[in-house]
C-alpha cells in the first residue's frame, strides 16, 4: 500500500483510491442527473475528517518505533491514540456541520453517529498505523539488508588486500635466503632470480595502483600476465625445492588474452606448494590448465597431494589453511561477477586437491 521510498505520496495515493471508491458506491445507489456531483460532495463530506486526522498517525508511529516502549506498553498507546482519533474525527464532523446547517443540526447529527465514529475511528485508525508501521520496518530490514552488503563488502576487500597487498612472509624469507646463497655459487642464476622477483613485486604494486582500494574487487588483468607471475612465483620456488617440485602447464594460448581478477591463480598455486610439494620428501606435481568453456574462462590448478576431507574446505580457513585464498576468491566473484563465476574444490584424503575456476569474459 506505502511507497517504498515516500509514506506521504503513497498516503495520499490510498486516500485518492478511498475517495473514488466511495464515489462510485455512491453513485451506483443514486440516480439523477447530478448522481456524480451529489456522491463526490457526499464522499468528501464523509472523508476528509479521517483522512486528515490520519496525516498525524505517521509520525506518532515512527515516535513509538524509535522509542519502542514493549508490546503491552504500545498496545496501550494504540488504543489511546485510536481513541483520540475517533474523538478528532467527530469533532471535525461537528464543526463541519454546524458551519454548514447549524449548530442544531450538528448537535443532532453528534448524538446519532457519535457511537459509530468511535468504532469506525478505531478500525481506520489499525489499518492506517499498520501499514505505516509495516512502511517503517521495511525500511529498517532495508537498512539492515545495505549495513549487511556494506559489511560483506568491507570483509571482502580486507581479504582482497590481505591477498594482494603482500606475498607470503615465508616464501620472501626462504627467497631472500636462496638469492643470498646462490650470489655465493652462481652470479648468472642469482642476477635471473633476482629479475624474476623483481618483476613479481612490480606486478603487485601495478594491480594496487591501477585501482583505488574500493574498486580492487573490480580490478581485471589478463590471463598472460598471471600466467607469467606465477611462473617467476614457481620458478623461484624451485631455486629452493628444486626437482621436488613438478609443474605442468597446459594454457590455451587463445584464452591469453581473456580476462580475471588479479592474484586469484598466485594463492591457489601456492596453497598447492605449501601443503602438497614442500613437506613431501618426494615433492608433488602441480597442474595449471586453462580452456575456452562457453564463453567463459575456465582455469584448473591441480595437485596430488594429501587433500583433505571435503567437509573441512570451509572450515580451514579459520585455522589458516587453504581455506584463506578460497573464501577471499569466494567473496570476490560473489561481489563482482554478481554469482556468474564459480569456484569448484574437488578433494578427498589421498587423492589431492582441484581447484576449477569458471569465470565469464
Amino acid at each position: 500500500m506505502f511507497n517504498r521510498y515516500n509514506p506521504w505520496l503513497a498516503y495520499a495515493g490510498a486516500c485518492v483510491l478511498v475517495w473514488l471508491l466511495h464515489v462510485l458506491a455512491g453513485v451506483e445507489f443514486q440516480r439523477g442527473s447530478w448522481q456524480v456531483w451529489e456522491a463526490a460532495y457526499g464522499a468528501t463530506l464523509t472523508l476528509w475528517p479521517p483522512l486528515l486526522v490520519g496525516t498525524a498517525v505517521y509520525p506518532w508511529v515512527r515516535i513509538l518505533h524509535r522509542r519502542d516502549p514493549g508490546t503491552a506498553a504500545e498496545l496501550g498507546l494504540h488504543a489511546l491514540a485510536a481513541l483520540a482519533f475517533g474523538l478528532a474525527w467527530l469533532a471535525c464532523e461537528y464543526a463541519t456541520a454546524a458551519w454548514l446547517y447549524g449548530g442544531d443540526h450538528a448537535r443532532a447529527m453528534f448524538r446519532q453517529t457519535a457511537a459509530w465514529r468511535l468504532i469506525w475511528g478505531l478500525v481506520i485508525y489499525a489499518a492506517i498505523a499498520q501499514n505505516f508501521s509495516a512502511f517503517l520496518r521495511m525500511g529498517q530490514a532495508r537498512a539492515a539488508a545495505l549495513a549487511r552488503a556494506q559489511a560483506e563488502a568491507a570483509l571482502a576487500r580486507a581479504e582482497l588486500s590481505a591477498i594482494s597487498g603482500k606475498l607470503d612472509p615465508h616464501f620472501l624469507f626462504n627467497t631472500l635466503n636462496t638469492l643470498i646463497a646462490l650470489t655465493r655459487k652462481d652470479a648468472g642464476a642469482a642476477e635471473n632470480a633476482l629479475l624474476r622477483f623483481s618483476g613479481m613485486l612490480r606486478y603487485v604494486l601495478d594491480t594496487k595502483r591501477s585501482a583505488p582500494v574500493v574498486d580492487q574487487i573490480h580490478a581485471r588483468v589478463a590471463l598472460a600476465d598471471e600466467v607469467q607471475f606465477v611462473r617467476d612465483y614457481l620458478a623461484l620456488e624451485s631455486l629452493r625445492l628444486g626437482d621436488r617440485l613438478k609443474v605442468e602447464w597446459q594454457i590455451d594460448p587463445a584464452t591469453l588474452q581473456d580476462e580475471i581478477p588479479p592474484l586469484s591463480l598466485q594463492p591457489l598455486v601456492e596453497n598447492s606448494v605449501v601443503h602438497a610439494v614442500a613437506p613431501r620428501a618426494q615433492g608433488g606435481s602441480i597442474r595449471i590448465r586453462s580452456a575456452r568453456d562457453d564463453r567463459a574462462l575456465a582455469l584448473t590448478i591441480e595437485d596430488d597431494g594429501p587433500g583433505c576431507e571435503p567437509a573441512r574446505i570451509d572450515d580451514v580457513s579459520s585455522r589458516g589453511g587453504r581455506g584463506i585464498g578460497l573464501a577471499a576468491l569466494k567473496r570476490r566473484f560473489a561481489l563482482d561477477y554478481e554469482g556468474r563465476a564459480r569456484l569448484n574444490v574437488i578433494t578427498a584424503p589421498g587423492m589431492g586437491f582441484r581447484v576449477e575456476l569458471w569465470i565469464p569474459q
